[in-house]
């Protein structure tokens, strides 16, 4: 008997995944990372991999590339997480290790011209115009057909890499944040993105929570989870390196892949909900490679 209820649950598991848009992954195209634009995390508990995006935010990469590169963040903390939302890390505030950092001038968006191509997923979402893909980075675009070019962010999807800053725009250095909860799309276009989490989401999650239920005990400081390493993939010995390949978002078959979870054609859904599609609940394949 248990093992017909094991059965019937993994086939009920496989319905529901397939109802909400899965798909054969021999259907997908598969864009190589560069070794040199990921960054291996180890935490604690295990490893986690980012692909940075120098395309759109490219004095913020290089500024955590070269600190990542001097082991600026190796033995640092996560200091600030928050459940359902983000998981903030970086040296002590006001540590002398942060004061000799360089400060970084917003790149929360950039202009567009009339040759600027993405794959578009939904018009006219709760924060913009226009959302999609560009890259396998979801992002926000906003069109001035007049002047015939628009402007393009990207979005606080679960996963997203950014960079925290103080009130003044312009105040970002070293600390940074992922987004663990549901996506603050409020912070679109007012804070620097500039990577994303493409394997290991699940030690991310795994991050301790500093804050607590009023009335409960706080969470000691000793208990903060400690980064181990942080290392450019391209230093890290070859034995160890995680090579990986994501889904190329600017394939037909991932257009055709959107088109079919929009539809949600699927006799799973015997009510039909409104044919509209969250850029931030459309998850990017990855595979490991040798």
């Amino acid at each position: 008997m248990k093992a017909i209820a094991k059965t019937l649950l993994t086939l009920t598991s496989l319905l529901f995944i397939n109802a909400c848009g899965a798909d054969n992954a021999t259907d997908y195209v598969w864009r190589k990372l560069a070794l040199n634009n990921t960054v291996l995390l180890t935490l604690p508990h295990g490893k986690v991999v980012i692909e940075l995006a120098p395309q759109f935010s490219p004095k913020h990469v290089a500024q955590f590339t070269e600190l990542t590169q001097q082991g600026f963040y190796n033995g640092t903390k996560f200091y600030r997480v928050i459940d359902g939302f983000v998981a903030q890390a970086g040296p002590k505030d006001g540590s002398a290790k942060d004061k000799s950092v360089a400060l970084l001038a917003m790149e929360s968006a950039w202009q567009t011209d009339k040759n600027w191509s993405f794959t578009p997923i939904q018009k006219q979402d709760l924060f913009a115009q226009q959302t999609g893909f560009k890259d396998g980075f979801a992002l926000a675009y906003q069109a001035d057909a007049k002047a015939g070019q628009g402007k393009g962010w990207l979005t606080h999807c679960p996963g997203t890499l950014a960079m925290a800053r103080g009130n003044e725009a312009d105040s970002a250095s070293s600390h940074f944040y992922f987004v663990i909860g549901q996506a603050p799309r409020y912070l679109d276009g007012i804070m620097s993105i500039f990577g994303r989490v493409v394997y290991g989401m699940q030690h991310v999650q795994a991050i301790q929570r500093t804050e607590v239920v009023e009335g409960d005990y706080a969470v000691d400081h000793r208990d903060f989870t400690k980064i181990i390493s942080m290392q450019l993939m391209s230093d890290v010995p070859k034995a160890e390196q995680i090579h990986l390949e994501v889904e190329n978002t600017e394939s037909s078959q991932f257009a055709e892949r959107v088109v079919k979870r929009r539809k949600r054609d699927n006799a799973f859904f015997y009510k039909k909900p409104p044919p509209v599609l969250d850029v931030c609940q459309i998850p990017i394949r990855t595979r490991r490679v040798k």
